[in-house]
């Protein structure tokens, strides 16, 4: 059995845009920790059932449309709901989640709540994302715990089996550059001192705590049927 896929989310779209430094971030973090049975390679066999792949899934690259589905995606197949949405793009979208088996959802906090792009991209399928385990990580000025909460309430209506952990982290120094700007210079170096104070608070543990919940959760249940 090949190791299950975990995909760690950029959730926002704006440009410029923190979000994609962030879960790099993120994924440094969980994939340098030996604690989690990450697989590194890409090329050697890996049958543990115990071992995960983290890889990064922009929403920006996705294509989706403000919400225009005409099918009501609970409605559809469980098994196979894929080819039965009425859009290319929503048909193009689930074929992409349906072959995750877990997500860690890295997400801005706007107005105490999640990104419209976020919600789009949830409200768009049911199935694929029933019975999966996920994770949050927020941030905004203050940690984004707000969008954390509105998050988990979304992800628990979608009937996916969230983690306990949930770190939030503050983001007080790095700015964000203004203007058209090319896609190298899009790119958001984080401020060391956001970058201490995340570990003087003990955040990166969180996320590893994050990470070991998220691993424990999927191989209990990810060998279930998703319905």
């Amino acid at each position: 059995m090949p190791p299950k896929r975990v995909a760690i989310v950029t959730s926002s779209t704006r440009r410029p845009r923190l979000n994609p430094t962030i879960t790099q971030h993120v994924y440094d973090v969980l994939s340098a920790d030996p604690t989690i049975p990450t697989n590194h390679s890409s090329t050697t066999p890996d049958t543990d059932p115990r071992h995960i792949t983290l890889e990064i899934l922009d929403l920006s690259k996705q294509n989706l449309p403000l919400y225009d589905e005409s099918v009501i995606p609970a409605s559809l197949p469980a098994t196979d709901p894929t080819p039965h949405y009425s859009k290319a793009h929503t048909r193009a979208w689930s074929a992409v989640v349906r072959q995750y088996d877990a997500f860690i959802f890295v997400t801005p906090q706007y107005n105490w709540s999640i990104p419209a792009s976020l919600k789009n991209a949830l409200d768009y399928l049911y199935f694929e994302w029933k019975g999966k385990p996920a994770g949050i990580v927020s941030y905004g000025s203050r940690g984004g715990g707000k969008a954390a909460d509105h998050l988990r309430g979304v992800l628990t209506g979608l009937r996916m089996r969230v983690v306990g952990t949930a770190p939030g982290l503050p983001v007080k120094y790095t700015g964000l550059p203004v203007g058209e700007l090319s896609e190298e210079e899009e790119k958001v170096k984080l401020d060391e001192r956001d970058l201490v104070g995340w570990t003087e608070a003990g955040i990166d543990g969180m996320m590893r705590n994050l990470g070991m919940e998220l691993t424990w959760v999927v191989s209990v249940f990810v060998n279930w049927s998703y319905g």
